[in-house]
């Protein structure tokens, strides 16, 4: 009895780190979470701010009446999902996978770009053809050299005849429900988006403006980039925050079945020595 008494005592002991480790992560997860989702609305003020200067730039063009950068039809398509860098997020990489996947079925003239290693490892498992992959980002601060990377490898698809551009992340939920998934066209843009602003004095510009256009498309394409790779580091901690709250649940009601154990075993050894205490008096009496 008592060497069962002290292994139970033991598995407490066990439980209670355990919690102490999810308690943890979870605190972790929620900050990154809201670090991430605080550093949205100055990505979205930049992508604002060069939105704008491609309607300026517009406004120089002769003609601006249903202007998409490309022709999606004519060349190769390319899908990025945005997975997970680290587990314990749950079902997160493979509902991307799984979004990613439709854009690539029945398309020949097509490739996967994936961010994460988890979601690398899930793709593998599909036998997935991936072009290009990196970790996703750790930390907040880690992102803007990602979406860097990425952006660098997109165009550089796009010279070689890529003309379509969908992108496939998570997104944090409203009100505290589950994370949901969004799939974006990138490319071609559809300029018709931005208002042309035509000024009573034209900006002086020092290129043409089809140049022009060009580059201010390039740099929106990295602040799209930009604004999806955080909105999935948030989702991702998110996903992993609720991990953290049902393990800590779980944790808690196996930790109130060991205590509870723990108290029948010690109860049953404290009768145990009375019953001998009582037998070894009767025993003694007995003997006088």
């Amino acid at each position: 009895m008592t060497g069962r008494l002290s292994e139970v005592d033991e598995r407490i002991g066990s439980v209670r780190q355990l919690k102490a480790v999810i308690t943890a992560m979870r605190g972790i997860a929620a900050a990154r979470a809201q670090e991430a989702k605080a550093h949205l609305a100055g990505i979205r003020a930049y992508a604002e701010t060069v939105g704008g200067a491609i309607g300026d730039a517009l406004a120089l063009m002769p003609d601006v009446d249903g202007h998409v950068s490309g022709d999606a039809a004519a060349g190769r398509r390319l899908v990025i999902a945005l997975s997970s860098e680290q587990g314990f997020v749950g079902t997160f990489n493979e509902r991307v996978l799984d979004a990613a996947a439709k854009h690539l079925k029945g398309t020949e003239a097509a490739e996967l770009f994936l961010v994460g290693d988890r979601g690398l490892m899930a793709a593998s498992e599909r036998d997935l053809d991936v072009s290009w992959s990196a970790p996703m980002a750790a930390h907040v601060d880690e992102t803007q050299g990602l979406a860097n990377r990425l952006a660098d490898a997109v165009l550089k698809r796009l010279s070689a005849g890529v003309t379509a551009v969908t992108v496939v992340h998570a997104v944090p939920a409203d009100g505290g429900g589950a994370v949901a998934l969004v799939d974006r066209s990138l490319v071609p843009l559809d300029f018709d988006r931005f208002p042309v602003r035509a000024r009573g004095i034209p900006p002086l510009v020092t290129q043409d403006p089809q140049t022009l256009i060009a580059q201010l498309a390039d740099e929106y394409l990295f602040a799209e980039l930009s604004e999806a790779i955080m909105l999935s580091f948030a989702a991702e901690n998110e996903a992993r925050m609720r991990a953290m709250i049902a393990a800590r649940h779980n944790v808690d009601e196996r930790l109130d079945d060991l205590t509870g154990l723990y108290r029948r075993l010690r109860q049953d050894e404290i009768t145990d020595e009375i019953i001998e205490l009582a037998s070894g008096a009767a025993a003694g009496a007995d003997a006088r």
